[in-house]
């Protein structure tokens, strides 16, 4: 199965995409969508992404400057150039090589199918010939460190076959028998601030930071191999390995080089980090056991003692266990009045559970990590229910900000016990005010008025986020609600609104063609002249010829 990413600022087009691909026969899994490039590069670096879709005039970051962004960050990715009719030339000769199809504007559904089967039939042909050298595997699909790191990420995942990646060992030094490895795991607390103050929002600035202050605390006894976990945005992985001469000393130079990242991190960036230092080992294999160890460390810090400073744990260290803690029913009865209303009692009830937490013996980070889990899929899922917006609660653990509210209000950033408490009942505050505003209107929704605007102002750019915000409620509930009450998509109906009304305007014969694309809305009469075409089958001139 593969993945999908569209990058369009216009949203109607990325809704015709998802809706005219073929995409369970391609075998495609998951669609992703960007509004520019930028925002595409912060993707590619959060999910796996195999065929990208990019439109060559966006905002912020063009196609253009995104293509030569990816070339070797990401240089296994396939590209489908989405161009208007304006600049496809230029754009088939400026990316000539590196593109696997272009789509002209408005895309229909049998060209947007074959380009997408180019883009597989290249996938299947790689995956068929993984068995070729390892030499040719590395030329044409992704750069060493970018190889380095996804060899040691199957280490600690547990899936690195010695026997079928022997040819790769001599990369990270595991050919060597007498060389010594570790692990130091950090944990970023203030990760969203930091990005946001210091590197003005740009994750990709920050990672390379981090990883290059943890590369020049290795010197020549104790080199470091670092990097983000790909799959959890506050953690950072550094892989450390000892030649031979030295292993009596490696304890300490492991605990020297994890105390001198986190004192340069926060005199550099004032970055807050919670660090855990893994076991010795003699085997590379060894290393998926010493980042458990790691990991468990930084899982067992106390919040009730972050001070906004940050803490190493080394190994060995006697750790002494405790039992799970549970919250579930005063979470429920937080949800229960926070849904009916009772908004005070709830906001009681949550600071009743943060003062049991700050009087118990102790209250671990993993226990922190887990209870704002719970609690924000609580609040989601009872967000849904009610209809109302979730756009400031979408994701575990990161919360998206709406346009009225700033971005250090949703940060799951936490630096002190205080700091977690705010970030509960910010969410809490948001989730109150979503159904507040989902309620507050003098008048029942009613979808129609929707369909009745569609009807009155078809030519306007119309986004279903301008709905969502109008009634708020969520998008997805009013696609829903939409498709159910008329049978069409919100923008599939705006198309057969303007469709219908270009056969009447076409039988009009004093309008020109290029007025009445003007009329309904269209960039130019090239654009409007292909999405007649494509839903009716004949271009405007033909139709208007067929009724004389």
């Amino acid at each position: 199965m593969y993945n999908v990413l569209i990058i369009d600022d216009e949203e109607p087009l990325r809704e015709a995409i998802r809706i005219i691909g073929d995409w369970d026969r391609l075998g495609i899994e998951h669609i992703y969508e960007a509004t520019n490039g930028r925002s595409g590069l912060e993707l590619l670096g959060q999910h796996p992404i195999d065929v990208v879709m990019v439109d060559m005039k966006m905002p912020e970051l063009n196609g253009i400057e995104f293509l030569r962004a990816i070339e070797k960050a990401y240089p296994h990715l396939l590209t489908i150039v989405i161009s208007g009719y304006n600049d496809f030339e230029f754009t088939r000769q400026a990316i000539q090589s590196r593109v696997v199809d272009y789509l002209l504007k408005p895309i229909n559904r049998q060209d947007l199918n074959q380009a997408l089967r180019k883009a597989v039939d290249i996938l299947e042909s790689r995956e068929q010939s993984k068995n070729k050298s390892i030499s040719q595997n590395i030329t044409l699909n992704m750069s060493l460190p970018k190889l380095k790191e996804k060899l040691y990420l199957s280490i600690l995942d547990g899936s690195f076959k010695r026997q079928a990646n022997t040819a790769l060992l001599p990369l990270i030094g595991a050919d060597q028998p007498g060389n010594r490895f570790g692990v130091i795991v950090l944990r970023l607390l203030n990760r969203d601030e930091i990005r946001r103050t210091r590197f003005h929002g740009d994750v990709d600035l920050m990672d390379f930071a981090v990883t290059n202050v943890l590369a020049q605390t290795s010197d020549e006894r104790l080199s470091c191999f670092s990097f983000p976990h790909p799959r959890r945005e506050r953690e950072v992985i550094s892989i450390c390995t000892l030649a031979p001469g030295h292993e009596e000393h490696m304890s300490l130079l492991l605990a020297q080089v994890a105390q001198k990242a986190v004192v340069n991190l926060h005199g550099l960036f004032c970055m807050v980090v919670a660090a855990g230092v893994g076991k010795l080992c003699t085997d590379v294999v060894e290393l998926a056991s010493a980042y458990r160890d790691a990991k468990t460390l930084i899982h067992s810090t106390d919040v009730l003692k972050l001070e906004g400073e940050s803490i190493l744990h080394t190994v060995p260290r006697q750790m002494a266990t405790s039992e799970e803690m549970s919250w579930t029913e005063q979470l429920l009865s937080i949800q229960k009045d926070a849904q009916t209303g009772q908004a005070n009692r709830a906001k009681v009830l949550l600071g009743d559970l943060l003062k049991q937490l700050a009087t118990g013996p102790v209250f671990r980070l993993q226990d922190a990590d887990r209870l704002m889990r719970e609690f924000h899929f609580l609040l989601k899922e009872a967000a849904i229910e009610l209809g109302a917006s979730t756009s400031a609660l979408n994701q575990d653990g990161a919360l998206e900000e709406p346009e009225h509210v700033g971005e250090s209000d949703l940060s799951a950033d936490f630096t002190s016990f205080v700091h977690y408490g705010q970030r509960l009942n910010r969410m809490l505050e948001l989730y109150i005010a979503g159904v507040q505003h989902a309620q507050a209107g003098n008048q029942p929704f009613d979808i129609t008025d929707i369909k009745r605007h569609i009807d009155r102002y078809y030519f306007e750019d119309i986004k279903i986020s301008f709905f969502a915000e109008t009634y708020f409620l969520s998008r997805e509930y009013l696609m829903k609600l939409f498709k159910q009450q008329f049978g069409y998509g919100i923008h599939e109906y705006v198309q057969k609104v303007r469709m219908d009304k270009a056969k009447e305007l076409l039988g009009d014969s004093s309008l020109k063609i290029q007025e009445i694309s003007d009329m309904l809305g269209y960039k130019d009469k090239n654009y409007f002249s292909k999405a007649f075409r494509n839903y009716y089958q004949v271009s405007p001139s033909e139709y208007r010829v067929s009724l004389q």
